[in-house]
């Protein structure tokens, strides 16, 4: 045998299992957020501006500003009834699969119908956009809930941070190309930029229904509780049981029910900016081209910062990684309410779409690591809940500041408050203790 004989070096990790993705369900489960990421970015983003200037196009733009932020109330507050009630029912009977796809169809039905919305059409406009916001809201509570059946408590923030990088991409390279075909229709052979947004609202209804496929494929539905399983009360009755049971039940999760009060506060803000930024940078009069720009800006910038937090949090923790997102948002939220031109815009783009994915993303893997995993849709629900209700304030906020002063700069301020007092809260929950709560709940029935 040759002295220097060379031995063989084991083959070293895949790049999917380098980003947190090493097996099927976990990719599958991740291109669930690429799949419905268009509905935030094309919908959320580009139809206020349609809505603006389409739909409202007999009233006011302030008047139009404050419709659509009143209809985003309203669906939020609607899913945040709904939530806790479906929830108990998809762990109760073991269909979180079946009930994110029930939620999946009227959704992917009503964005597509939004072709059809058209000049003066803002209350058609806006019913529709309800219920497409309520089925696309609805699908995330029942997905998220699918994160710690699949995920160990290792890989929970890499898992769902590289969710996020994929919404972010899938997201953006919609965008992209709705950003050329409104810019340039007649690259497409379309007669003008409003049949293009149009035509972008149908292909977020195709993109979001075909890219979730995956997820009914890979995604192992998770089994009942064992105490569940010679449970045979009919579904709404025994739902509302396991609702009670949960509400009691909070007392022994306190950590994570403090955790889901400081999300609610400062994912307030997050939501709200989220939310209004097309809306309110129309009414200061950024151009529509610079504000699709800029929102593609932000999907392109999210994707290396999302997956650096997902990092960040694997050194210091998630917690203090989301503080880390907090105290930008402190700066975003000033630098918006003196911000004047599309400039200016870009660069608020930037600073969100590097903290966007880090705020959002790590609070969802950290509550996951708060509850016990067999109850995951009903706490899921709750997290809904209080995440649907942080999009109920600031975009009630803002309709009523507009109608009141004739302009959202003043809501843009107000929303540091909610980061502060949100951070403060958050500064108080016990990860650890938390995180023994809810394994020795999963003990006491035998596993998750």
């Amino acid at each position: 045998m040759p002295e220097s004989a060379a031995v063989p070096r084991p083959p070293g990790p895949s790049l999917l299992a380098r980003l947190g993705l090493g097996r099927p369900e976990l990719v599958a489960w991740a291109l669930y957020d690429w799949a419905n990421s268009v509905f935030m970015t094309i919908i959320l983003l580009v139809y206020p501006i349609y809505f603006t200037k389409v739909a409202g196009a007999n009233l006011a733009p302030v008047v139009a500003t404050a419709r659509i932020a009143f209809a985003t109330a309203i669906s939020m507050t609607l899913i945040a009834v709904l939530s806790p009630i479906l929830g108990a029912m998809a762990d109760h009977a073991g269909i979180k699969k079946k009930m994110l796809a029930v939620f999946l169809g009227f959704g992917a039905l009503a964005t597509a119908a939004l072709y059809f919305v058209g000049r003066g059409d803002w209350l058609l406009g806006a019913t529709l956009f309800v219920i497409g916001n309520i089925g696309v809201t609805g699908t995330i509570v029942f997905y998220e809930s699918l994160l710690p059946h699949i995920a160990s408590q290792d890989e929970v923030d890499r898992v769902s941070m590289a969710g996020y990088a994929a919404g972010y991409l899938g997201g953006g390279l919609l965008l992209i190309v709705a950003l050329v075909a409104i810019q340039k229709p007649d690259l497409f052979r379309i007669p003008d930029a409003a049949t293009a947004m149009r035509l972008s609202f149908v292909a977020t209804a195709v993109w979001w229904v075909v890219f979730s496929i995956p997820l009914f494929r890979r995604v192992p539905e998770p089994p009942r509780a064992p105490r569940e399983a010679g449970d045979d009360r009919p579904l709404l009755a025994a739902a509302f049981t396991r609702l009670g049971q949960t509400l009691r039940d909070l007392r022994h999760y306190r950590h994570a029910f403090l955790f889901l009060i400081a999300f609610l506060l400062y994912n307030d803000g997050v939501n709200t900016i989220i939310r209004m930024a097309s809306p309110y940078g129309t009414e200061i009069g950024i151009p529509e081209g610079s504000l699709i720009a800029a929102f593609v800006m932000v999907q392109l910038v999210g994707i290396p910062f999302a997956f650096l937090f997902g990092a960040i949090a694997g050194r210091i923790g998630a917690k203090r990684a989301v503080f880390l997102s907090l105290a930008m948002y402190l700066v975003i939220a000033v630098w918006g309410y003196f911000m004047k031109t599309a400039f200016q815009f870009f660069v608020l783009a930037f600073l969100v779409g590097m903290v966007q994915g880090g705020a959002q993303g790590l609070s969802r893997s950290l509550f996951s690591t708060l509850i016990p995993r067999h109850r995951s849709s009903e706490f899921f629900a709750f997290f809904s809940v209080f995440e649907k209700f942080a999009g109920i304030f600031g975009p009630a906020i803002f309709g009523v500041m507009a109608m009141a002063t004739g302009s959202s700069r003043n809501a843009i301020l107000s929303l540091i408050v909610f980061f502060v007092v949100g951070g403060a809260l958050l500064a108080f929950v016990d990860v650890e203790a938390g995180q023994r709560a809810a394994r020795e709940a999963e003990a006491a029935v035998g596993g998750g």
